[in-house]
């Protein structure tokens, strides 16, 4: 389960992409039932930490872009700052969500399109912040589609990137054996699955997600950190944190430049992931700083 060591050919990465493509088509999400404004989608994410912090930090006026936006609530989210954010995906199902919001409450800040990472036709170096949350490990080349992303980023800015880990994603992936093996009758044993104030239809997309996706691939910190030092970029940030000892708080200064600790010590946290974010999918967040042009 590491970074491949030479790309995948061009077939497969086309075979994958469709699949995939295919399977966000007939189950986009998330969707927009709870939301009737953007103030709405705002305070609800502002419940999060992350979320909050983020929008807190993202300067007024940054260029941003979200790589893999889905249904666009993220790039909406940011955008409502009068930030100026670009969301993309190869979803026409779930960027008509997005589109269909956007367009309804008349959002100039903000721009959905559909595009594939491997295909980008945007500018090089014209963006501020660049996030991928939970999109690269759904290709056949997760590292050649970061390094395309990267090239998106100026000289000085951020990138974010949001994968599926080895280790915290092992309980889930024992589940999956589970729920194939019985037909998805013990469902409920899903933290998520068991919340009954969440809709049904909510409850479905996770499902499907987390348990029916029909490619994923699992990222350690290790090989992120790896990614990083081979391009150049310094590491910045994680949620959670890969340092024993750090706690992620109110108070996290996002962008700020924190030590990535021992191996020994993103090792140990990894292995807390299996128990502290196996319920949240075992993903997780790393943030890091493009060099200076020379």
């Amino acid at each position: 389960m590491g970074t491949a060591v030479s790309s995948p050919p061009p077939e497969t990465r086309r075979a994958v992409g469709k699949k995939v493509r295919q399977f966000y088509e007939g189950c986009s999400f998330p969707g927009y039932d709870d939301y009737d404004s953007p103030q709405a989608l705002l305070d609800k994410a502002q419940k999060g930490i992350y979320a909050r912090l983020l929008d807190e930090q993202l300067p007024l006026g940054a260029r941003v872009l979200d790589a893999g936006c889905g249904t666009g609530q993220l790039a909406i989210f940011l955008s409502i700052a009068r930030r100026d954010v670009v969301g993309i995906d190869f979803s026409w199902g779930s960027l008509n969500k997005g589109n269909g919001f956007r367009k309804k409450f008349n959002m100039k800040h903000v721009d959905l399109a559909q595009m594939d990472l491997f295909a980008l036709g945007l500018k090089e170096e014209s963006f501020d912040y660049v996030f991928s949350n939970g999109v690269l490990h759904h290709t056949a080349d997760p590292y050649g589609a970061f390094k395309n992303v990267l090239r998106l980023v100026k000289p000085g800015g951020y990138i974010t990137i949001g994968l599926y880990n080895t280790y915290g994603r092992l309980f889930l992936d024992m589940r999956r054996i589970i729920f194939n093996l019985t037909k998805d009758k013990l469902a409920k044993l899903d933290y998520f699955m068991r919340q009954n104030k969440i809709g049904e239809d909510k409850r479905h997309t996770w499902y499907m997600d987390q348990y029916k996706h029909p490619h994923e691939m699992k990222m350690s910190v290790s090989e992120v950190l790896k990614w990083y030092r081979d391009n150049g970029v310094e590491y910045i940030n994680s949620v959670p944190k890969i340092r024993l000892g750090d706690r992620f708080t109110m108070e996290d200064k996002l962008f700020d430049r924190h030590e990535p600790g021992t191996a020994l010590e993103n090792l140990f946290c990894q292995l807390g992931w299996i128990f502290t974010e196996g319920k949240e999918g075992g993903f997780f967040l790393t943030m890091g700083r493009k060099p200076e042009r020379a």
